[in-house]
C-alpha cells in the first residue's frame, strides 16, 4: 500500500507539472520560462530618434529584470519591428508580432496613425496595448480593457498650458497653428475647448503640412490677427520653423506653446538659439547630466555605456513604461493570464518614475495613467521647467 501511495503521489505531482505547462502554453506569448513583448516603432525613418532610444531603454529595463531572475521565474523577451513611421509598414509589423511571434502584449509602439491602424486587429486578437508613444486620446478613448495610456494626452497638455498662460502671463488673444493631420486636430480641439471654457474667442487659426518648410504665409496671417499666444500643433521641425520665422519677421510680442511632441532636445538646442523663449508642455521630465540627481546621473551613464549615445526623451519614456509593465506582470502572479495581467495593471496606484514624472494610477474604469503635465520654456538651449505638474481641471 505504501508503494502504491508513493507512486500515486508522484503521478499526481507529474500531472500538476503537466497541467501547469499546458496552462502556460495556452496563454499566447507566455511559456514556463518566457514572456514575449512586441513593439512596432521607427528605427530608420523620420522619427527614429524616438524609436531607437525608446526601444533601447525598454531593453535596458528588461536586461535588469532578467539579470535578477525575471518575473516569477520567467525572462522577458522584446521583439522590435521597424515601422519606419509609415502606416502600411506598421500594419505589416504588427501582423508579424501578433500572428507569427504570438506576443503577449504590445508596448511603446510609436505614432498616432500607426497605432490607430493597428489597434482594431490587435485588440480583436486579445493583445493589450500599453503606453504607446503617442499622446492621442484614441489610445484610451473609447474605453477598452486592453488599452492603457501612460500620460496626459496632447489635448490635456494644451488645455492645461493655455489655461496657465492666460492666468499667469495675462494672454488675451489666443490663436492656433497646427498640422493638417489627426495629430494637429487634437491641438485645435484643445484650443477651441479651452478658450470656450475661459469665455474667450479663438482669434485665428492656420494650418500646415508636416513637410512644409516655408511658414511665411501662416505667420503673416496670425500676426495680422493680433495674436499674443499661439497653440502650436507641431512636432519637431515644424515647431522650430514657424517660431524662427516669427522672430525673423520681428514679431517678438507673441508666445508659442507646444506639447510633448515638440518636447525634444532638438527643439531646445536648435542652431542659433532660434527657439529661445519657446514654451512647451510635456508628460515627463528630461534630465540633463550635469544637473541631474546622483541616481539619474548614474542611470544616464549606464545608458551611454550600454548604447554609446546620450539619453534623449524617447529613452525616458521607454524606461518608465517598461518599468510599469514589469510591475503589472509581477502583480499578476506566477499564474500569468491576460486577466491576471489586467488586474495587475489596474492595481498600480501612485506610481512615479525615477525621473520625477507625474503620479500615475490605473483602475478597473481608468485607462489613462495621468492627465497631468509640466510646462517648460527654452532658455540657453535647454528646457527649463516653469510649472507642474498641472492639468486644466484644477
Amino acid at each position: 500500500m505504501r508503494r502504491v501511495s508513493v507512486i500515486t503521489a508522484a503521478a499526481a505531482a507529474g500531472l500538476a507539472v503537466t497541467a501547469g505547462s499546458v496552462q502556460a502554453q495556452s496563454v499566447r506569448g507566455v511559456s514556463k520560462d518566457e514572456i514575449v513583448i512586441g513593439m512596432h516603432t521607427d528605427l530608420s525613418g523620420v522619427a527614429a530618434s524616438y524609436g531607437v532610444h525608446s526601444s533601447n531603454a525598454m531593453r535596458m529595463r528588461i536586461d535588469e529584470v532578467n539579470a535578477a531572475g525575471g518575473v516569477h521565474g520567467r525572462k522577458l523577451r522584446l521583439i522590435v519591428e521597424d515601422n519606419q513611421y509609415q502606416v502600411p509598414r506598421a500594419v505589416q509589423a504588427a501582423n508579424k508580432l501578433i500572428n507569427r511571434d504570438r506576443i503577449f502584449l504590445m508596448a511603446g509602439s510609436l505614432g498616432t496613425p500607426m497605432n490607430n491602424a493597428v489597434l482594431p486587429d490587435q485588440l480583436k486578437a486579445g493583445v493589450p496595448n500599453f503606453f504607446p508613444l503617442t499622446a492621442a486620446r484614441q489610445m484610451y478613448q473609447p474605453f477598452h480593457r486592453l488599452k492603457f495610456a501612460g500620460g496626459a494626452s496632447y489635448y490635456d497638455q494644451m488645455r492645461a498650458g493655455l489655461k496657465w498662460m492666460v492666468a499667469n502671463k495675462g494672454k488675451k488673444k489666443i490663436c492656433s497653428l497646427y498640422q493638417d493631420t489627426d495629430f494637429g486636430k487634437e491641438i485645435y480641439d484643445a484650443a477651441v475647448d479651452q478658450t470656450k471654457a475661459m469665455n474667450m474667442p479663438l482669434i485665428e487659426t492656420a494650418t500646415n503640412k508636416p513637410a512644409d518648410t516655408d511658414f511665411t504665409a501662416q505667420i503673416t496671417k496670425l500676426r495680422g490677427a493680433g495674436c499674443d499666444l499661439i497653440a502650436s500643433g507641431s512636432i519637431v521641425r515644424d515647431a522650430i520653423l514657424p517660431y524662427a520665422t516669427a522672430r525673423k519677421m520681428g514679431w517678438n510680442d507673441v508666445d508659442f506653446i507646444g506639447q510633448s511632441a515638440s518636447y525634444d532636445q532638438i527643439v531646445a538646442g536648435a542652431k542659433g538659439n532660434v527657439t529661445e523663449g519657446f514654451y512647451t508642455m510635456a508628460g515627463t521630465i528630461l534630465p540633463y547630466r550635469d544637473t541631474a540627481a546622483p541616481h539619474l546621473a548614474a542611470w544616464m551613464d549606464r545608458y551611454k555605456e550600454k548604447y554609446n549615445t546620450e539619453v534623449n526623451i524617447g529613452a525616458i519614456y521607454g524606461y518608465a513604461l517598461m518599468d510599469q509593465v514589469v510591475i503589472g506582470l509581477d502583480r499578476a502572479g506566477k499564474n500569468l493570464t491576460l486577466d491576471s495581467f489586467i488586474k495587475g495593471m489596474e492595481s498600480i496606484q501612485g506610481y512615479r518614475d525615477i525621473f520625477g514624472g507625474p503620479v500615475v494610477s490605473y483602475g478597473p474604469d481608468k485607462r489613462q495613467g495621468t492627465d497631468e503635465s509640466f510646462l517648460f520654456v527654452v532658455k540657453n538651449g535647454r528646457f527649463e521647467m516653469v510649472a507642474g505638474p498641472v492639468n486644466y481641471g484644477s
